[in-house]
């Protein structure tokens, strides 16, 4: 399964499959999988993760992009411009 991190916008589109994670879960870091429903983050990067809502109306910070969700299938490729394997 290839994933990519969800600090940049153009990255995130809605019926994506991401994991997030939650306020109430920041300080354990628990993730929470779905699917977006509509970006909240305006800029396009953030360190921390976009601001999605999920379809179940669900909303946290993107930690990642679980491919296999309508994406393309070819191999992610980090900010630095190596291939996540």
């Amino acid at each position: 399964m290839i994933r990519m991190s969800g600090e940049w916008r153009r990255d995130i589109r809605p019926g994506l499959t991401v994991d997030i994670v939650l306020k109430a879960d920041q300080r354990t870091g628990k993730k929470t999988r779905g699917v977006v429903a509509a970006i909240l983050t305006n800029s396009p990067h953030h360190p921390h993760g976009i601001k999605v809502r999920l379809t179940d109306g669900q909303v946290g910070r993107v930690c990642a992009i679980i491919a296999g969700s309508g994406e393309d299938q070819g191999d992610a490729v980090d900010q630095t411009g190596k291939k996540d394997r």
